[in-house]
């Protein structure tokens, strides 16, 4: 009898990319919530401490998310205004003015993106660490002294210098004014929390420290009515304005064009360093897909040159938000583009939100974001280890504060260079003693015993000679002793430069005299 097997309709499961791909979009959701929430204090802060409306630090950070977070580079680090530039841009606005900002960020931007073309972005990889510690050391100095001032609702009076001198007198002024010391204390409220909160770890998981500690700080000055200053808010649209010819004129003029020049490769050069620093340590939290640094530069490029067509705040790679973004479990780029989504809805939707905002919470959440710039841990296991190191990044760090950012980097910039020609151009001197040659007077020859004369003296150069090292090199000639015959074999020096081969030269023959005392083996030292 024949049999008839029955087959069993089973439900149709979804299969197992589907899931994958509904659990990497909900991871990207979240994560880009987590940073929209990081990014909306910071956006605001950066912008009212450079010296421009709040609104244009949220134009920056949503161009980061919706542009440059669609282009290739690094896939999870987060784009938009940062500390590290807020010093300088700062300077730029008391300088050339608010409308000529968007001018100097456009042709930085255009900078960034002719680099990238030229595939220079993996050259920055050989910026010295040292100098780029000692860079975010006096960016966050330089803030914390200018945020201070913020933090008691007073105005800076300027430039580093200006504001350092200028601390004794603020805090006179904050003790005998009721208004300044209710402004401190919340400003002081706000960095507590922002310490805090974080050693609650589930607390932090859900909420970020930034957006706790404006959230509560404003609850409070709401709740309380306290007479402390509030961010002005000036609506999206209304921030928004093109450089024109006349800002473009203004910078061109003799007596600004030098200081523009170097202000735009200032924010071309620390933007595209910090950026591609973030992208390193980015790629070391997480298992995905490497930066292509070039990419990374053209689209850092690409986001600056369209902040500056808006007459917005230049932008960088930030690793708090970047840090914020892997932590929160974000998959793909999808993240950093919808975080620039949910800014966008912010600032279209409620921007009366931001009038409400105490600006010394901003000021605080800036003072803490300064104080993490300061490598204080890092310093004295830096200091034992490597001085030469720690005595570049001192130096870059009081440089930026002294003088300026741009002068300050190209300062710790000829530092790192000269420490690693001192440190490479090393030589040293074997002596050794040489036999005297068979048939000088020794018994056996057939005459009688006579004294053995002096051993010559064979003088070996070792390493890198430079004239770096020529003073010591000569030193330590000058002191073999005059009676003894010396062969100087310059056969081990790696390297011997002009100067060397000159002074050399001239040693042996002066030693040589009419006696021939002084020999030189290959190879030569006539320059």
């Amino acid at each position: 009898m024949q049999r008839f097997r029955v087959a069993r309709l089973r439900p149709s499961l979804p299969s197992i990319p589907s899931r994958r791909t509904l659990a990497r979009v909900r991871a990207d959701v979240t994560a880009s919530l987590v940073v929209f929430l990081v990014a909306v204090p910071l956006c605001v802060g950066v912008a009212v401490a450079s010296g421009a409306p709040a609104e244009l630090g949220l134009v920056t950070g949503i161009v980061g998310g919706l542009l440059t977070g669609l282009l290739p580079g690094s896939s999870l680090q987060v784009s938009g205004p940062a500390a590290g530039l807020t010093v300088l841009v700062y300077e730029a606005v008391r300088e050339f003015g608010l409308g000529a900002l968007g001018a100097l960020v456009l042709l930085a931007g255009l900078l960034q993106l002719v680099m990238g073309a030229l595939r220079l972005g993996r050259w920055f990889r050989a910026i010295s660490v040292a100098v780029v510690q000692g860079m975010l050391a006096g960016i966050g100095l330089v803030l914390i002294a200018g945020q201070l001032y913020a933090l008691a609702d007073a105005k800076a009076p300027g430039n580093g210098p200006a504001n350092l001198g200028g601390l004794p007198g603020l805090v006179a002024d904050t003790a005998s004014s009721g208004t300044a010391l209710t402004a401190l204390a919340v400003g002081a409220g706000t960095i507590v929390l922002l310490v805090l909160w974080p050693k609650c770890r589930s607390a932090a998981r859900v909420l970020p420290a930034p957006l706790v500690a404006v959230a509560l700080a404003t609850t409070a000055v709401v709740v309380l009515d306290l007479p402390v200053a509030r961010v002005e808010v000036a609506g999206l649209l209304g921030v928004v304005q093109p450089p024109g010819g006349a800002d473009f004129a203004r910078l061109a003029e003799a007596g600004a064009l030098a200081g523009a020049l170097g202000t735009v490769l200032a924010f071309a050069l620390i933007a595209s360093a910090e950026s591609l620093f973030s992208a390193a340590a980015v790629d070391r939290l997480h298992d995905g897909p490497r930066t292509d640094y070039d990419k990374e530069l053209i689209a850092q490029g690409a986001g600056n040159t369209v902040c500056g067509l808006l007459g917005a705040l230049p932008m960088t790679a930030v690793i708090v938000r970047s840090a914020a973004n892997v932590h929160a479990g974000a998959r793909t780029k999808a993240s950093r583009v919808l975080h620039g989504v949910w800014l966008l809805v912010f600032a279209a939707a409620f921007p009366a939100a931001l009038g409400v905002v105490p600006i010394a919470a901003l000021a605080g959440v800036l003072v803490h974001a300064g104080g993490k710039l300061i490598p204080v841990k890092q310093w004295r296991p830096l200091w034992r280890e490597h001085r030469g190191e720690a005595v570049v990044l001192a130096a870059t760090a009081v440089a930026i504060v002294a003088t300026n950012m741009f002068e300050g980097v190209l300062l710790g910039l000829l530092m790192a260079v000269a420490k690693s020609a001192w440190e490479t151009s090393h030589v040293h001197l074997e002596i050794v003693e040489r036999e005297p040659a068979v048939g000088d007077g020794g018994p056996g020859d057939g005459v009688p015993a006579a004294p053995l004369p002096r051993r010559p003296l064979l003088v070996r150069a070792v390493g890198n000679a430079t004239f770096l090292r020529l003073p010591k090199l000569l030193d330590q000639l000058a002191a073999l002793p005059e009676d003894r015959e010396v062969e100087l074999d310059l056969s081990g020096l790696r390297h011997l430069d002009r100067a060397c081969a000159t002074a050399l030269g001239s040693w042996a023959e002066h030693r040589g005299g009419p006696d021939g005392s002084a020999r030189r083996k290959a190879p030569s030292v006539s320059p």
